[in-house]
Formats: C-alpha cells, structure tokens, sequence
C-alpha cells in the first residue's frame, strides 16, 4: 500500500505528491497527519490519497515514519477547497493545508491539556476519622472533599498546602487522577438568555426566504434592522436538520458579543476560532468542531476552513468588510471560498451588509445573488439625523480646534442628558507625522518608506507598519531647525481635547493600542456598554456591529480620511464607513444624532450618506466605474516584487514586465491599463517593494490571469517574493 503525501513546506519546488510506503500502517487514511523522511530529516505531511501501487520504483519508495494522530485531520471537502485555493488564487497545496489546521498543532508545540483532579478513596473514607488530630490541614483537606467529592488538585493544595496533599495520596485517603480538559475561551463572558425571541414580519419573511432552498444571498438590511435575529433563526432551523454552520464576523472585538448571542440560544454547541485565542484555546475549539462536538462556528475570516461536517448554512455578517482579504500570504477573498464551499457542500450562503459591497450588489442585480432587503430599523425607530459641518468655516471663524462649536454643543448636550457618545476617527496615534518648518523634512521609518506617527502616551515616534520605535526629535536631523510641527490629529489627541474640554468625563479609547493585549476588546466593549464611560473615542473597530443602547450621539471627526486615498474604492468605503459608524447612534429607545465633520461639505458622497441613499450612491458609482473600466466590471491585477536588494527586486519586475509586455502586444484590446512602477510604499520591514499593474477587460481576464501565473512561476529567483493580487483593496 502506497500513500500521496504532500509535505508541509511551503515552496514551489515541492508544490507536488510525493509517494510513501504505508505497508505498516495499514490503518492510514486520507487526510492523515504523517511524519515523513524527506531529503534527511523527518517532516510532516498530510495524506492526500492512498493506492496499491505506485508509477515509480517501489524499491524506492520510502515508508512513512509514524502517523501523528489515529484520524484524519482533514476533511474530503476539505480538499476540493485546496484544489479551488491552488486554481483560483495560485496558493500551494502545503500553504492551503495550513489554513484548516492549528499553526501549533503543525509544529508539535500545543497537546492536549491533562489536569489532576482529587477525590476520596471510598474504601479508606472512615479512615479520615483517624487522622492524627494534630494533622488538622489533612483533616480539613478530607473533609472538603468529602463535601464537594472532587476538586482539582492544584486548588485542593492552594487551599491546603502541598504538604497535607501529599500525605493524604501517600495514606490512600485521596487519589488524584489526570484527565484531559479543554481550554475554553470567553468562559467568563456574560450570556442573557432572552427565551424565544419573536422576529417581526420582515425577518420572519427573510429568514423564510433563506431557508427555503439552498442558494446565495445577500441580506441588504439597514443598521439596526435585526439582521442577527434572522441570522439566529436560520441557524436554529438549520441545526434542526442535523446541519451545521458558520458565522463569520470581520472584527475581532465583535467575537464576544456575537459568541453572547449564539451561546445564549445554542449553549455548549458553538465554538469560536480567530487569531486572538492562546494557542491552547484554538487547538482544543479546532478540535471540538472536527469531533462533531460543536455545530456552529463564529470567527473571523480564517473560520470559513474550520473542519465542519454537514455545512448547511454560512453567514457573512458585514461582508463589504476589507478584513475579509487576506493581504498576506496566503492571499485569498473570503467571500470567494465561502462561494465555493457553499456550492460543494449544497449549503446557502447569506452576504449581510448595510452598506453591501459594489461587487455584491452588482451581482445580486444580476440575480446571481438572491436579494433580501430590510429598510427599516426594529420597532420603526428612525436613522438618525446627519449634521455636515463645514470645517474650512470653523477655521474661517477662528475655530482652529479638533471640535466644531456644533459638535461640542452636540457633546455638552448629550453628557448633561447622561447619554453617551461616540467619536470616529480612523487614525491612531496622537498625530500622523512630525515635520521640519524650515526645511519640510518628515520622520521616517529606518526600515519602511512611510512617516512615523507620533504617540503622546509613551512620547514616541511609531511605524504603524513594522511595529518600529524611536525617539522624539527636538531638533531637525537636516537642518538643525527647533521649528517642528505635527500632522493631522489621531485617536490619542481627541481624547486629549475632551479631557480638557470635559474633565469630569469618563472617556475610553478603542484602536490596535489599546487592544494589543488579550481580551481587551471585549472589556472596552462591555465597560462602555455597562456605562462605566461617557464617550468612546475609536478608529473603524467601533464602526461594525457594536449595539449601545445609550449612544444618542455618533461625532466622524475626520470624514475626509478615507475618501482621499489613493484606491478606486475610496468612495465606496467612505459610504460604508459614515453609514455604519452613524449607525450605532439611537439604537435604543432615544433618538440619536450624528455630527459629520469635513472640509469638502458640497461632496456627492456626504449628501447620499446623509440620506442614507445607497441605491442612489450605488447607480453613480456603478456607472463611474463601468465608463472608466474599474471593478466589477474589470479585473485589476497587481504582482507585487518584493525583496532586501533593491537591485534583484528591480531586475525580476523588469524580466517580468517584459513577459507580459509579450502578451499585452498580442491582445491589445484585452487590457485597459499596463504599467510598472515602484509600489507607493517603496520599503516596509528593510523590503524593496516594486509592482506591475493591470487593468484587465472582464471578458478574457480569466485566461489572461492564468498566464500571468505562469510568468510568475518562470522569473522566480531566491530573495524575491512575488504576489499576484486580483482586485486587491489597496495598492500601497
């Protein structure tokens, strides 16, 4: 008996089947984990397929050294998904398979957690009776027992010392037994159970319309509709059919509140999986989903490969979310595979958004999608009301502050009523650059092309792309000028001006600082929630989902961020962005207000998100981007070079430039756009970066796409990495 093995290492020299002997495995099956002999030392694989005999030479043939678990790891749907990732986005098969795994499980660096647990020896118990009366911990010790008949032993000498433990297990009054346990993520997140909860006739009408066949939908559903509840239900019936699902969220710090409510309707059933569980957790809720022990999932993007059998159901909850794209390697659309996995396991897939992506909803007009819509909020409640606020006429007035007078009456208001508030800005840090006067010299990243962020809180200057610290200059390293100026404000400095402007206000600040450490986002959250703060100052990780009941006011203090970067999608995001942020406001029994603030107040985008006019916005950029051949009516291609000699870097991108000039030559009317340039951000982590861009006709893209592929794999050269990026969501 023969094995197909592919080993785990991820290079295209290997990207192929190897052949092993399993003649004294006879219990080896595919999807196994094995460990291997491979070119002088043991590596693990996965068995891809078993045979009786093989095309090469048996003699030859190695036999596998051990099989690391007695069952397989890897689903058969499994595998048609690594096929689909190696055909669609160019992923190797070692890279695919490391996505449905643990990363720690791979590595040998995470087990199975055994805890002793302590009881009495029912045949010695009426020897507690003849302890020595001096012996009063072990007395006691044996008494507790004897009342709570098991208890751990780590507790059980914390309580009693080690010493009378001891000498109770070496009497025989006490055994100690190990046993496996699993770790348990969120075990002290507070569930509600709310009973049965009653949809109203719109999500009753679109959870129906779900469950009625197997099908792709988008659920276009204004902020506040009760998309949850509908997704809840579908759930519940599609649990009811002995089916299991997934339900992904983009944000971390939604995780907890989303756990809340599908623990509080199917208790031990979920699990949850996303890169903020310690590595025990995620081995241990891996490893109940592949046992049948749990039927649904929620996590973010990298839950749509966990090992669920029997899928019926996958929900996307804020599926315009960028989160949901991998722009690391491997590099894959979430919503992509969803697709694909929901076709070949004949399960519905529901996209939900408020603001639904371009692309979602050109296909859901194109009825490839299913179109559900729900346009008005529970119990009637109206979207709140959008100030613009002209800020070029603040500065005109004298106002040079981070607050218009409209925002901070709006403020005063809201703290003197005992409402809270939120406030939106999508930078972090205390301002984005610090600046020579005299000379325009602009800290820089040793290691990366990009300006430093100045954090106040540790006076430090920060690359928010490497993670690289440095001093504060006092002087300008060029001219030697004291003139120094910050840059535009972030997180960090609105929460300096409200101190100042409310000092008696409790404020908390939610972005990747404040978050690093473990379970900071649920504890921000559920300490705003609880009313422990005033205002909740954040970055887009408080835009998505969050429900406060006592936010009447939302204040965007920056809303130009996002709609002058350098991406075709800059209006689209800047749509959803106001939207969704505006969203959280009046979501209780309160009406609530927004206050916008922008220098280009006349700007098409403001006045459609004013009025929460997505169909409109969606018509006049659809036809923007048709008339200019732009997604989701072209494909953009971007390979992007990248390696520590900026020569090397260079000379690959010009040898395959060169290859597609080839082919852009011989079908010209197939590509819209084709250039070669230095990437916007030309350095990150000491990287020289370099890309080849395209725009490409949607018609023949697929092939043309295909070939690119191909050039990739011919110019490869050790020290150079190249990625190919279909329709990628930023070019910097």
């Amino acid at each position: 008996m023969f094995a197909q093995v592919i080993v785990d290492i991820a290079s295209s020299a290997v990207d192929k089947v190897f052949d092993y002997d399993i003649s004294n495995f006879p219990q080896a099956k595919k999807g196994m984990r094995v460990l291997v002999p491979f070119s002088g030392r043991e590596i693990e694989g996965i068995i891809i397929g078993t045979s009786q005999s093989s095309n090469f030479d048996s003699s030859k043939i190695k036999s596998i050294t051990k099989l690391l678990e007695d069952f397989p790891v890897v689903l058969e749907h499994q595998f048609s998904l690594m096929s689909f990732l190696r055909d669609k986005f160019h992923i190797g098969a070692a890279d695919a398979l490391r996505l449905f795994l643990p990363g720690a499980m791979r590595q040998g660096k995470v087990q199975d957690l055994c805890v002793s647990y302590s009881s009495l020896c029912e045949s010695k118990i009426d020897e507690i009776y003849n302890l020595n009366s001096r012996a009063q911990k072990q007395i006691l010790a044996a008494k507790f027992l004897e009342s709570v008949q098991e208890c751990e032993r780590a507790k059980l000498t914390e309580k009693f010392g080690n010493s009378a433990v001891k000498a109770l297990e070496q009497k025989g009054i006490i055994v100690s037994k190990k046993r496996v346990v699993l770790r348990e993520p969120y075990k002290t997140l507070e569930v509600k159970n709310f009973g049965s909860f009653k949809l109203t006739q719109v999500q009753e009408k679109a959870a129906q319309t779900i469950l009625s066949a197997p099908n792709k939908y988008l659920l276009f559903g204004v902020t506040g509709s009760g998309k949850t509840e509908v997704y809840l239900k579908c759930m519940e019936e599609t649990i009811k059919q002995g089916k299991t699902g997934i339900m992904l969220v983009p944000e971390i710090s939604l995780t907890p509140q989303t756990l809340a409510a599908f623990r509080a309707r199917f208790g031990s059933e979920v699990a949850i999986l996303h890169s903020g569980l310690s590595v025990g957790e995620k081995f241990d809720e891996w490893k109940r989903i592949l046992l049948g022990k749990a039927k649904i999932v929620i996590g973010a993007r990298s839950a749509i490969f966990a090992p669920l059998k029997n899928i019926g159901l996958i929900v996307i909850d804020e599926e315009h979310d960028s989160s949901y794209t991998s722009d690391s390697n491997p590099r894959y659309n979430t919503i992509e595979v969803a697709k694909f996995l929901s076709e070949i396991t004949k399960s519905s897939l529901v996209l939900g958004s408020a603001t639904p992506s371009l692309d979602s909803y050109y296909h859901a007009i194109k009825h490839e999608y299913n179109l559900i819509e729900m346009n008005e909020r529970i119990n009637k409640r109206e979207l709140p009301p959008i100030k613009i606020v002209d800020m070029t006429h603040e500065f005109k007035q004298g106002n040079t502050g981070v607050f218009s007078s409209t925002l901070k009456t709006s403020l005063e208001r809201t703290l003197a009523d005992g409402n809270q508030a939120m406030l939106f800005i999508n930078r972090r840090g205390y301002s984005s650059f610090l600046m020579c006067k005299e000379c325009g010299y602009i800290a820089k990243c040793n290691d990366c092309d990009v300006s430093l962020v100045y954090h106040k809180h540790d006076n430090s200057l920060k690359c928010h792309y490497c993670g690289n610290r440095y001093k504060v200059l006092d002087v300008c390293p060029e001219c030697k000028s004291h003139n120094l100026k910050l840059g535009s404000v972030g997180t960090e400095k609105v929460v300096e001006e409200l101190k100042i402007m409310f000092p008696s206000a409790k404020i908390l600040r939610m972005d990747n600082d404040t978050t690093r450490t473990k379970g900071a986002h649920q504890k921000l959250v559920e300490s705003f929630k609880k009313g422990e703060a005033d205002i909740l100052v954040g970055t887009q990780m408080i835009v998505k989902g969050h429900d406060f009941p006592r936010v009447t006011l939302v204040g965007i203090v920056d809303a130009d961020i996002s709609l002058y970067q350098s991406s075709y999608m800059a209006a689209e995001k800047t749509f959803a962005l106001i939207t969704q942020v505006a969203g959280r406001a009046g979501r209780g029994n309160l009406p609530g207000e927004v206050v916008l603030q922008t220098n280009v107040p006349r700007h098409y985008i403001y006045r459609l998100a004013q009025s929460y006019d997505y169909t409109s916005f969606y018509k006049k950029e659809a036809n923007l981007r048709e008339v200019t051949n732009f997604p989701p009516f072209a494909d953009i291609v971007r390979v992007l070079f990248t390696s520590t000699s900026e020569a090397l870097a260079k000379s690959v991108t010009k040898e395959y430039y060169d290859k597609v000039k080839t082919l852009q030559q011989a079908c010209p009317d197939d590509f819209v756009y084709f250039g070669v340039m230095k990437s916007p951000v030309g350095r990150i982590q000491g990287k020289f970066r370099f890309q080849v861009l395209m725009r490409l006709k949607k018609e023949n893209a697929s092939s043309i796409e295909n070939k690119l592929f191909e050039f990739m794999n011919s110019v490869k050269k050790q020290n150079v990495q190249i990625f190919v990026e279909i329709n990628p969501e930023s070019l910097s």
